[in-house]
This record gives structure tokens, sequence and C-alpha cells, in this order.
């Protein structure tokens, strides 16, 4: 199964403005809870005058379901990084982080009311966010000779392959993590008539792009 992640670097930021408290969510792509404590401690640093900073993160962990967090920051228990954490899961999304900045407006909006308010901004500041997939692939090897590396990789990219070239002195060394391996060793068998042969060695993390995130829901495609 395949992990769905906010692209590498992603910054997301929203204000909402309820009874004129202002909640400003910041969600963050983070790759381990000190990531994400980073991200949490950032923001707190950059607004220090600010009553409160709830937060939420969920970090996953290999062979092991992922790790997760949440703070009220001083808010009434349960009222806060809860509902955060909440809007989070129903995104499917791990590796993410949610910090949502609140300035008291002077009024007071009970509990139902900051429970919509802590969860609405991050379920806005997601709003048509892009998100990835995270999958382990194959990674194959081949040498090319230097004379037709060329046209070998002309014809590598015209299939939807994407080779890394390595010019060494005994040829070119290529490249190509995919989960096609038997159409590649095809094709370079063909292009080659059969002389070049492909290994597997190995395999990498890749990521690709899988859709948006709807109504606090990930929409695939």
């Amino acid at each position: 199964m395949s992990d769905l992640l906010l692209p590498a670097g992603a910054l997301l930021t929203h204000e909402l403005e309820i009874r004129r408290s202002r909640f400003l969510a910041l969600v963050a792509r983070a790759g381990s809870p000190e990531e994400a404590r980073e991200v949490i401690s950032a923001r707190r640093s950059a607004m220090p005058d600010a009553r409160h900073h709830c937060a939420a993160f969920i970090v996953s962990t290999p062979g092991a379901l992922p790790v997760s967090h949440s703070s009220d920051d001083g808010e009434p228990s349960g009222t806060a990084g809860r509902p955060m954490l909440d809007v989070l899961a129903g995104t499917g999304i791990v590796d993410v982080v949610a910090v949502v900045t609140r300035y008291f407006g002077g009024t007071l909006l009970g509990t139902g009311g900051l429970v919509r308010a802590y969860s609405d901004a991050v379920r806005e500041c997601l709003e048509d966010a892009l998100l990835v997939t995270r999958e382990r692939l194959p990674v194959w090897n081949a040498l090319l000779p230097h004379a037709d590396a060329g046209r070998y990789l002309a014809e590598l990219s015209a299939a939807g392959f994407a080779a890394e070239p390595d010019y060494r002195a005994e040829g070119v060394r290529v490249t190509v993590v995919c989960d096609e391996g038997e159409r590649l060793s095809s094709l370079v068998s063909r292009l080659s008539s059969g002389s070049v042969g492909v290994l597997e060695g190995g395999t990498r993390l890749v990521e690709r792009p899988a859709g948006r995130v709807r109504a606090g829901r990930a929409v695939i495609g």
C-alpha cells in the first residue's frame, strides 16, 4: 500500500476569522515527529503574542502504524488538537503537521464553536492541496555502448521511461526506477538486438502525482 502525502516542501496557510478571533492555520510536510515539532516551535516563535498554538501531526513509521499527536495548547480539552488531528486523518495523508494559531477576539466561542473553528481552519487550509503517492519501486540498470547511448536514451524517453545516465569509461550506465521491468527489458533487448541486458538493482522510494484534497478527502486521479 502506498503512502499519500503533500509534495516535498509543501507549506500551506489559511486564515479564518470568527467573532473577531483569528485562526491562522499552517499545514506542512514533516518526515518525523522531530520535524513536526520543529514546525510547531517555529510557528510559536514567529507569533509569540498569540494566545494559543494548537497542533496535530501524523508521521509514518516503517513496518508499524503511523505516530500521531495533538495538543490543545491551553484551549479546553478536546476542542482544538483532536479535531485538527481528525481532519488530517480523514484525508488519509501521512507525514503532515498542522498548527493553528489563535488570536482571541474577546468573545467566547464555546466548546462546539472551538471544535468547528479549529477543524474548519485545517480543512480549508488543505482544500485543493496537491497530493503525491510514495511507493517503493524496483531499480533497473543497463550498460549501454557509448556509440548508441544517445539513441537508446531517446527511445527510452519516448517510451515513458525516465533514464538516469552515468557516463563511464566502459559505457553509459543507465538507471531506471519503474514497475515495468519486463517492458523495459524487452525494449532494451530490441534496441540492442539482444546484446544489452537489464539487471535489477534494489529498490527506491519515488513520489508521483496522485490527486488533490477536496472537502476534507483525498480525490485520486
